[in-house]
């Protein structure tokens, strides 16, 4: 237990387990909500802030005057448009100073994380704390890949790649050696979704998400759960593989059990093992 830790919370089940382990380790803490981000069940009865995320000013401001030392970002956020982020002074100088590395959310997070450090913040990446979300390499239930998954996860291992590389996205579905679909600013649900109408007749194709190589691991890591796994058997895939020590699987327990009713494999993997 380090310095009072400043949450900024995105979506999702991820901020409120950190708001939990908080208040049952007794670490202070203070939560910044994002409008049309943070869920309102997030902030509930705790000490919190709303704000744009255009608003660096106030919210710089905010933190240094509820003395926060540690800062963590956690949950998805969605990319807005300028319009929508309606920067202030202090984010347009941002902006300005990062230029064309702001294309790119891999970009533009790590140029988040270096500003919030220059400010004399310490960034504190989630498996630094919630621990037990980190995947490990293992299969997960009771079922396992045949070899013509373990095909489609290799070749989504090598597409996965490209794709990080060029900071487009963190997952792709592959089906009999053929690739459905990447993901982009959509999301990986999304993703899912929009494979269930591209799938072929013969058994279902496989999401594989990685970290991109060059991840700012502190800020966006992938991540599955619940919702993911249901996605997937909605969309006809038969399994899910996940880079270990580089992705996170939200409520396990329940992640497996889920997967298990479905007869869906789920996998944790190294790259390197698919080269």
């Amino acid at each position: 237990m380090s310095g009072k830790l400043g949450i900024l919370a995105g979506g999702g089940e991820l901020p409120r387990r950190l708001i939990k382990l908080c208040q049952e380790t007794g670490r202070d803490f203070f939560v910044v909500a994002f409008k049309g981000q943070t869920d309102n069940e997030t902030i509930t009865g705790i000490n919190h802030f709303w704000s744009r995320l255009g608003a660096a000013g106030e919210i710089l401001s905010t933190l240094r005057k509820e003395q926060v030392t540690d800062l963590v970002m956690i949950g998805p956020v969605k990319r807005p448009s300028m319009a929508e982020l309606r920067p202030d002074w202090r984010a347009l100088q941002f902006f300005a100073k990062i230029g064309a590395k702001s294309l790119g959310d891999d970009g533009l997070l790590k140029s988040v994380v270096s500003a919030l450090e220059a400010e004399g913040f310490n960034l504190i990446g989630v498996d630094d704390i919630l621990h037990d979300l980190l995947a490990t390499k293992e299969t997960y239930g009771k079922h396992t890949p045949d070899d013509q998954a373990y095909a489609d996860i290799k070749r989504g291992v090598e597409v996965g790649r490209l794709m990080g590389l060029a900071d487009v996205g963190q997952s792709v579905v592959v089906q009999q050696g053929l690739v459905l679909g990447v993901e982009a600013i959509e999301g990986t649900d999304a993703l899912i979704d929009r494979c269930a109408d591209l799938k072929r007749d013969a058994a279902g194709g496989v999401l594989v998400k990685l970290k991109k190589p060059q991840q700012e691991r502190r800020a966006d890591l992938p991540t599955i759960g619940v919702e993911t796994v249901k996605r997937a058997v909605k969309a006809g895939l038969r399994g899910i593989a996940i880079e270990a020590g580089g992705a996170l699987v939200v409520d396990r327990d329940a992640v497996v059990q889920l997967a298990n009713e479905a007869g869906l494999f789920l996998i944790g993997i190294e790259p390197a093992d698919y080269d």
